[in-house]
């Protein structure tokens, strides 16, 4: 190596350096911070099929087909987060992430879901959600398991049922109340 690829090198290294130990800092400050406490309420439009479709199938297993609870299948999702029920309500962000059909003898879903918020004061911030989900249980209980920007460091749980549920235009709305801790940023 020549004399300035070792120095590149060395610069390279140098901002490494100092970019890990800004953020250790950042870090140990965030542990050190305040706790805050949020109650969020929101709708997700789940739409199953149609020419909008916000959920898609993109896997299933040799027994899938065969199997009363779908057991294998996994489909991604993108679907509206809203204020109200009522799709054309404030729309507050996006409900995306993964779910598989986890359970052989219980319809049960195993869910990694991010809420990211487009509007409102939690703008540009996240929530990640995830875990088991028996979705013939009324009231359906998943952690909060982390965030990003407002809600870094989060955690907690949500609730979520299905508040409505169109087998004709195989839509649904879902109910979420999430409880979520976070640290406040000064």
């Amino acid at each position: 190596m020549g004399k300035l690829g070792r120095m590149w090198k060395a610069v390279k290294g140098a901002c490494r350096s100092s970019r890990r130990d800004e953020d250790e800092e950042r870090f140990k400050k965030l542990l050190q911070s305040r706790e805050k406490v949020a109650k969020l309420h929101f709708f997700i439009q789940d739409a199953l099929g149609g020419s909008n479709a916000t959920v898609w199938e993109v896997a299933r297993s040799q027994i899938t087909s065969t199997s009363a609870t779908s057991f294998g299948q996994v489909r991604v999702l993108d679907d509206l987060i809203t204020a109200d029920p009522d799709r054309s309500s404030d729309k507050l962000g996006r409900a995306q992430g993964v779910i598989t059909f986890s359970g052989l003898e219980e319809s049960a879903l195993t869910m990694s879901l991010n809420f990211y918020f487009t509007s409102g004061k939690y703008s540009g911030s996240s929530l990640c959600i995830m875990g088991r989900n028996p979705i013939s249980s009324k009231n359906r209980e998943l952690p909060v398991v982390g965030g990003t920007g407002v809600f870094r460091m989060a955690r907690g749980y949500s609730i979520s049922n299905t508040y409505s549920y169109d087998a004709a235009t195989n839509y649904g709305v879902l109910e979420y109340t999430v409880y979520v801790a976070y640290v406040d940023e000064l």
